[in-house]
């Protein structure tokens, strides 16, 4: 069964030697926004066993308030965009493929706080997920700035040869917010119902397409969770995501990443697809899915601290075999173990390594 797993992927000019996605996995191990030769090498391992795509950890644009801390990497400034080169330039030599992932934080951002603290911070109405207003809601200009920076980090990543982009517009980030009706109370462009909030990252992907072509996969990365309140929805019914979602398959998007706890779950009522699942069949478009890859346990334990054990791939099997998505993102299995793939590959099921959530400054 784990030869469907090893099965070529191919999506515009991208083209993978297997199912396998290293998920985007945020370490702040770029000192002062600069990704060094750690960051190059710490790619480099993963992409030399087999790893099909990289999605590198989120990338923050050049908006002065995209990030809430100093040490995650920058895709704007000559000296980043030089080290990216780097980053990008290893993974190739060791055989492998990648994506930077466009970020920006968002209302997360305290003030004071990233690499320019004395900026602005950016949301769809300065309000937070509270429903608490704390800032004037951005103009309309402010808003096509916002927009504008994700394609100018598009435009660097097709110049530094990167294989495609991934946007992220998950987990209550910058693109999420927009989404969510809790914080988005735009009134015009952009606000309204769920129909005209994701217009924002619509136009995020058009105007990311301008600047890399047609040939470049653009990854559009969503989940319904937010980190402020993991019980929220966007969309409740198959219909409404399959509503939800044409905004985006009309703007251009190529392959959608569904990110969901535990990938096995299923999505809706009386079905057994999952998030990914239901993109696919909704849109049919490649989608990745995502969540709890090999591990017993989930990614919000890890953020306490807690270790998972090694978990067998039987349902993974199952689900890629009914083909209910084309692609899989391993996250903390691959972060624990750089040769995570190529166990799986060489059936070395009893060498997978269990998840130590407390040693997360040692993994390279």
């Amino acid at each position: 069964m784990s030869s469907l797993l090893f099965e070529q992927f191919k999506c515009k000019g991208l083209s993978l030697e297997n199912r396998f996605v290293m998920a985007p996995m945020t370490r702040t191990f770029s000192p002062d926004g600069i990704p060094g030769d750690n960051v190059a090498e710490y790619y480099a391992r993963r992409a030399a066993a087999h790893v099909g795509l990289i999605i590198t950890e989120g990338t923050v644009t050049d908006r002065p308030g995209s990030a809430d801390n100093n040490n995650y990497p920058k895709f704007y400034g000559e000296t980043a965009i030089n080290a990216w080169k780097n980053v990008v330039a290893s993974t190739h030599t060791a055989g492998g493929k990648i994506a930077p992932q466009l970020w920006h934080v968002g209302m997360i951002r305290k003030p004071g706080t990233g690499h320019n603290p004395d900026a602005q911070t950016d949301g769809p109405s300065g309000i937070t997920h509270s429903g608490k207003s704390i800032m004037p809601a951005p103009t309309d200009e402010e808003v096509a700035d916002m927009v504008s920076s994700y394609a100018r980090s598009a435009r660097n990543a097709k110049a530094l040869g990167f294989d495609a982009i991934e946007i992220h517009g998950a987990h209550g980030y910058l693109i999420d917010q927009f989404f969510w009706g809790v914080m988005n109370k735009r009134e015009g462009k952009y606000g309204g119902g769920f129909i005209e909030r994701a217009k924002f990252a619509a136009d995020v992907i058009r105007e990311c397409r301008r600047e890399i072509g047609d040939d470049m996969p653009i990854i559009l990365r969503w989940s319904q969770w937010k980190q402020q309140e993991y019980t929220a929805r966007l969309v409740e019914t198959p219909k409404e995501m399959e509503t939800f979602l044409k905004v985006f398959v009309d703007a251009g998007v190529d392959i959608l990443h569904c990110s969901q706890r535990r990938f096995w779950e299923p999505e809706f009522e009386n079905s057994s697809l999952n998030l990914a699942g239901w993109a696919k069949k909704l849109t049919g478009l490649p989608t990745i899915s995502v969540g709890s890859v090999g591990l017993n346990g989930d990614f919000f334990g890890a953020f306490a601290g807690q270790s998972s054990q090694a978990a067998p791939l039987d349902k993974l099997y199952e689900m890629m075999d009914r083909k209910e998505f084309d692609l899989i993102a391993v996250g903390r299995a691959l972060l624990q173990d750089p040769e995570w793939v190529k166990k799986v590959k060489e059936g070395r099921m009893d060498e997978l390594k269990d998840y130590d959530g407390k040693a997360l400054s040692t993994l390279y």
